[in-house]
């Protein structure tokens, strides 16, 4: 053939190359076969000789375990194993820096609920009955259930954890400062100091917890779970039960919801392993919804106290923040709440000067850990508050004030979070704009409001937890003979679309419709790692993970174009199943030609990609906490009504701006959208833990109140697309961020109805009645 071939000089720098799929709408994979009920949760799974596993719970927050006798237990006839903390002692969490869990209590329970021994038996009749058969004797300890309590020093028997602050029960404690607040707040010319209470919430996913395992005649364990941290779980069941990560297999199933409530290894998961090796039987663990509820670490109470500085020019010159934080038994991803609470308060506006103390605390509760917006979404609402009543006393419009202190592209934050893209400007106008802001505040009836909120968060942790220097995600592709490419990953797909993410990045570089993919990330045997599916890190990460394995494969097949053509491999672009010359569309190479001429080199056809954040941050103790490569924003208008006689909310509209870098697939972000403001209006409006003497007296979705799907006000979702320069193709995260302006947008739009602050949530309409009670008092006096 006419023309030289020449090698082509990089991979990834293709002219003229089509991105048929990147934004557009894309129906999820998997949403047919969830609609249709073929998908495969782990209740589904029915191994040959499955036993039913329970697990035995305190009845005390705190006690000593004198003994244990599970004698007649292990005498009832269908009973395979029992199970007790003595026999795995060895403790594990998700972060190496709070290694505080054991898969059973070995010398005292934390919390009512706590897992204290477990049977393995042929049915649940059986296993129940099993667990009623156990002898335990406690000697009750003094419980600390109120977070204050916890600050005090104690004696060490008192202590729940070996390793606390001097000698207390505080988990872990906190204290930066960047330049100098007390300057600024002395000289402001606006300020004020205010104290916020936050009661505990649960995630409220549908699939409860779940695990089979099955420890098998070549002395191989495998665990189906559902879990949003495969490589975590591996890790944990390793050190737990004393095994070589080779001789263990994690398979992750269809999940049904996560929101950071699956995202720790579990005791019941290690639990169901010591089962299954003692009987050598497949052992299942199933929950209902009130184990659920005391076992599932959902978001921390707090007490936050908010300091803030307006000066002269009437812009934020100061912000103090100071945490006190309820984690509940165990550490979790405590350490990370504990600075989470600080450091991501430092945008999305200008701050000069920012003190930050946070305190966690362990308590004789359930553990808390991560939960949607993991670690910011208190400190947003106080921060968010605070902002409006200083534009409401300073007569500025509160989105004016707002949009005049944002923090601008390509900065650095005073605590040295890098800035690359910020679209919180264009955020703020766009909704200002839809929303039709400036002719409603202010001007609406009493009784009828408007509020406005900003955010921003997180696209992914650019430090891991495990500080080992693999790659945070590597994906791995593999052609078949008829050019299906087959793509392995272990970014756990939760419900948010990871696998069509994955699916449609991967097709788009190759030129092919999203069919030609199949995604495979499930299953630690085959996939490579990923770290999983946390802190909006999987579309960042894994999606830049496959766009690289797809650019590689993407050579490889122009090479072969190149080879069967003569012309220079620079010149070819992949596009509607074939590779084309794009100075001569004429000249033409079928996708699946080009596959068979390049499995004619290689063999089988397979590339890798991976990704690793770039180094960041500065050297200060800390300093990695919040770093991330990117970061989203968003600005919430919220409109709603507030009925007079009995202080019931009527949502009627939000308008929801959310900087998401590249919108990959409008409509799975329209849908993250959606539900994250679900999720956070159940957070200010209704949901809360109600507790009795370390009791949980609503473990149940009757008497924990959500929000149904009727509540829900018209979502109006605005895409704002800064082309972030690291994430795929521009994207950032849009999973978590949304979450954060919900909840004090909706309290701002409270207090232009009626003209009342709410400082402690939820805001039910119970306390939004008092609130107008003692409002209508006020004004009443007032004219006396």
């Amino acid at each position: 053939m006419e023309g030289g071939r020449k090698a082509m000089s990089h991979p990834h720098e293709i002219p003229n190359q089509d991105h048929g799929l990147i934004g557009k709408r894309i129906p999820l994979i998997d949403a047919f076969r969830k609609a249709a009920g073929q998908a495969i949760y782990t209740d589904d799974i029915q191994l040959p000789g499955q036993l039913v596993g329970k697990i035995l719970r305190s009845p005390h927050p705190h006690a000593k375990i004198l003994s244990i006798d599970t004698s007649r237990a292990e005498s009832i006839p269908g009973v395979h194993a029992v199970v007790t903390g003595k026999e795995a002692t060895n403790h594990f969490g998700v972060l190496p820096v709070s290694q505080d869990e054991t898969a059973l209590a070995v010398d005292k329970v934390l919390f009512i609920g706590d897992n204290v021994a477990a049977v393995a038996a042929e049915s649940e009749e059986i296993a129940l009955k099993a667990l009623g058969a156990i002898q335990v004797e406690y000697e009750p300890l003094q419980a600390f259930l109120k977070m204050e309590d916890s600050l005090e020093q104690v004696p060490e028997e008192l202590r729940l954890h070996p390793k606390t602050v001097d000698g207390t029960n505080i988990h872990k404690q906190v204290e930066q400062e960047f330049g100098d607040f007390d300057e600024a707040y002395e000289k402001a010319l606006w300020k004020k100091r205010q104290t916020f209470r936050f009661i505990g919430v649960t995630h409220a996913f549908t699939e409860p917890m779940c695990t089979i395992a099955h420890f098998d005649a070549d002395e191989r364990l495998t665990l189906w779970s559902a879990t949003q941290v495969p490589h975590y779980l591996h890790r944990a069941l390793a050190k737990v039960m004393e095994m070589p990560m080779h001789k263990i297999r994690v398979i992750r199933p269809t999940v049904g919801g996560g929101f950071g409530g699956k995202s720790d290894p579990f005791p019941h998961e290690m639990v169901a392993a010591l089962l299954s090796r003692k009987c050598r039987r497949p052992v299942k663990i199933l929950f209902d919804r009130e184990e659920v509820f005391y076992s599932n670490h959902g978001r921390h109470p707090s007490k936050i106290e908010v300091a803030l500085a307006i000066d002269a020019n009437k812009k934020i010159s100061g912000l103090h923040v100071d945490a006190l934080i309820d984690g509940g038994a165990w550490g979790s991803f405590g350490v990370v709440t504990t600075y989470y609470n600080g450091v991501l308060a430092n945008g999305p506006y200008r701050l000069p000067n920012f003190r930050y103390r946070g305190r966690r605390v362990y308590s004789n509760k359930p553990p808390c850990g991560a939960m949607r917006g993991h670690g910011a979404v208190n400190t947003r609402y106080a921060y968010e508050i605070l902002l409006d009543e200083a534009a409401h006393d300073l007569g500025i419009d509160p989105a004016a004030f707002r949009r005049d202190n944002v923090l601008p592209p390509n900065t650095k934050t005073i605590n040295e979070l890098r800035i690359t893209t910020s679209g919180i400007g264009e955020c703020i106008d766009r909704a200002v704009e839809a929303s039709g802001w400036k002719e409603k505040y202010g001007k609406l009836p009493f009784g009828h409001g408007i509020g406005i909120a900003g955010g921003f968060y997180i696209s992914g942790s650019a430090l891991p937890i495990h500080w080992d220097k693999i790659p945070q995600s590597t994906v791995h592709l593999k052609v078949d003979l008829d050019g299906g490419v087959t793509i392995h990953s272990l970014a756990a797909e939760i419900g948010q679309g990871s696998d069509t993410m994955l699916a449609q990045i991967v097709a788009d570089v190759l030129g092919l419709p999203i069919h030609f993919c199949r995604v495979f990330s499930e299953d630690t045997d085959t996939a490579p790692i990923d770290l999983g599916s946390y802190s909006s890190r999987v579309t960042f990460m894994a999606g830049n993970a496959a766009r690289k394995a797809a650019e590689n494969l993407r050579h490889l097949l122009i090479q072969a174009a190149a080879d069967l053509t003569g012309y220079p491999a620079e010149v070819f672009v992949l596009r509607n199943e074939r590779v084309v010359n794009c100075t001569m569309p004429e000249i033409q190479v079928p996708y699946l030609e080009a596959v068979r001429r390049a499995m004619k080199d290689c063999g089988a056809l397979q590339t890798s990609g991976c990704y690793q954040a770039p180094p960041m941050g500065g050297k200060f103790k800390g300093a990695a906490a919040g770093l991330s490569p990117t970061y989203s924003f968003q600005a919430f208008v919220v409109e709603l009504s507030v009925d007079l006689q009995t202080g019931k909310p009527k949502l009627h509209d939000v308008w929801a701006a959310h900087d998401c870098g590249k919108a990959l697939n409008p409509l799975a972000v329209e849908g993250q959208i959606e539900g994250s403001i679900h999720m956070g209006l159940g957070q200010v409006l209704c949901e809360e833990f109600a507790y009795n003497k370390g009791n949980v007296l609503n473990p149940n979705f009757l008497d924990y109140r959500t929000l149904s799907p009727m509540e829900m006000p018209r979502v109006h979702p605005i895409l704002v697309e800064t082309c972030d320069p690291e994430g795929p193709f521009g994207a950032k995260e849009c999973g978590e961020g949304p979450l954060l302006p919900i909840l004090p947008a909706v309290s701002n739009a409270l207090f232009d109805a009626i003209g009342v602050r709410f400082y402690e949530l939820p805001i039910t309409a119970d306390r939004i009645w008092r609130a107008l009670k003692r409002k209508k008092k006020e004004e009443a006096k007032s004219l006396v």
